[in-house]
């Protein structure tokens, strides 16, 4: 797949998106949790203390690079507290996080097929009202 197409396509973006928001939640959920020893916990507080210290692997006046090992710390040591927190207890919060909500939708219009339509091809027939009766109070004027 090319890059700009994948960049534009909005579902891999919302996707994506969406991933970061659930593991986010997933930390802040261990965190809270009591029956998550304390010893990983420290873990966060320890990778923020790293980030915002004078010292660091790469010097942080080189543009760029001091902040790539800053960011790689950080995204380490989150994986890390992750991975470290008992796996039933992660298990346990990601059934949480992944439960899906019941519920119904309806598909009121599909725009592709109203733009593979040209306007030539629609009938007067098509453009008059099929006998459907609109709740009272409504008018058929859009």
């Amino acid at each position: 797949m090319p890059e700009k197409e994948r960049l534009r396509d909005p579902e891999r973006t919302a996707g994506l998106l969406s991933e970061i928001l659930k593991q986010g939640r997933l930390i802040l959920r261990l965190l809270a949790d009591g029956r998550v020893p304390v010893w990983p916990k420290l873990i966060i507080p320890a990778t923020i203390a790293y980030i915002l210290s004078p010292i660091d692997l790469l010097s942080d006046p080189i543009l760029g690079l001091g902040q790539v090992d800053d960011i790689a710390v950080f995204l380490i040591g989150l994986k890390l507290f992750v991975e470290l927190c008992p796996s039933h207890i992660v298990r346990e919060h990601l059934e949480d996080l992944s439960s899906v909500i019941e519920g119904s939708y309806q598909v009121v219009k599909d725009e592709r097929e109203e733009q593979e339509t040209p306007p030539a091809q629609i009938s007067a027939a098509d453009q008059e009202p099929s006998g459907v009766e609109l709740p009272a109070g409504n008018t058929e004027q859009e």
